[in-house]
C-alpha cells in the first residue's frame, strides 16, 4: 500500500513539474517587445531595436536577454569592413588562443527573410551553419560594419554573388552608408542599431588573431551586460 501511495505521489509531482510555467525571466511580454536591447560592452554601449517583421528571432532574442544569456561573452569573431560576431556561451572566460564559434542552445530559429530588411551598416543578423533551410543559430549574432560600394561594385555582387538585382533604394544605401549586400536573403536580419554605431567601428578596428582562433580579438572585447531599456522618443 505504501509503495502504491508513493508511486501516486511521484506521478502527481511529475505532473506538477511538467505543468509548471516557464521561469518568469524567460517569458516575453508585450511590454518587452516595445523595448530596445542595450549591450554594455568593454568598448562602449550599443543600443539595438529588434524588428516586429521577424517575430521568431525577436522573441527568441528578447528571451535570451532576459535570462542574462549574453552577459560576459565575447565578440569572438571580428572582421574589419565586414562584421563583429558574438553569442557563443563558450567564449565566457575562454582562455587566450582558444578557437570559438560553436557554442549555443540546442535549437535553431527558422529563417525569416524580409525584402525590406537588408544588410546595411548597423543591422543585427543571425549567424548560422551551412544548413539547407538557412535556419539561424539560436544565440549567435553579428552586427554589420561592411563598406561603401560603388555602382560597379554592386553590379559585381549582383552578377557573381546574389544572382539577382538589388532594389534601387537599397543600392542607394549601399553606395552611401555601406553594408554587406552579398549576405542579403541568406542570413536573417532582425533589427538595427539605433545608437552606438561608432562602437561597431571601434571594435571592428581591433587587432585580431591569425592563428587557430582566427579573427578573435587579441584583447578580449566583452559584452558585460545586455538588458532591455525604454526606447527614446524620436
Amino acid at each position: 500500500m505504501h509503495k502504491l501511495l508513493n508511486g501516486v505521489l511521484l506521478l502527481l509531482l511529475a505532473g506538477q513539474i511538467l505543468a509548471a510555467p516557464a521561469p518568469k525571466d524567460s517569458i516575453v511580454t508585450r511590454k518587452d517587445r516595445k523595448r530596445d536591447v542595450l549591450f554594455e560592452t568593454s568598448m562602449g554601449r550599443i543600443q539595438v531595436r529588434l524588428s516586429d517583421s521577424t517575430p521568431l528571432h525577436r522573441d527568441n532574442f528578447l528571451k535570451l536577454v532576459k535570462m542574462g544569456y549574453f552577459e560576459n561573452i565575447l565578440f569572438h569573431r571580428v572582421i574589419k569592413n565586414f562584421m563583429i560576431q558574438a553569442g557563443d556561451p563558450d567564449s565566457r572566460n575562454a582562455p587566450a588562443g582558444k578557437p570559438l564559434g560553436n557554442g549555443g542552445p540546442d535549437y535553431t530559429v527558422p529563417a525569416e527573410f524580409k525584402p525590406t530588411l537588408f544588410h546595411k551598416k548597423g543591422v543585427i543578423a543571425a549567424a548560422r551553419d551551412n544548413n539547407p533551410e538557412k535556419a539561424s543559430s539560436a544565440s549567435q549574432f553579428y552586427l554589420t560594419q561592411g563598406k561603401v560600394f560603388t555602382e560597379a561594385g554592386l553590379d559585381s555582387v549582383e552578377t557573381y554573388r546574389l544572382k539577382r538585382k538589388i532594389p534601387a533604394d537599397q543600392r542607394q544605401v549601399y553606395t552611401t552608408l555601406g553594408g554587406v549586400p552579398h549576405l542579403d536573403q541568406n542570413y536573417t536580419v532582425f533589427g538595427e542599431v539605433v545608437s552606438g554605431i561608432e562602437v561597431i567601428d571601434a571594435i571592428a578596428d581591433v587587432p585580431t588573431s591569425k592563428g587557430a582562433d582566427r579573427d578573435r580579438p587579441l584583447t578580449d572585447v566583452k559584452i558585460r551586460k545586455a538588458s532591455l531599456v525604454k526606447r527614446k522618443r524620436s
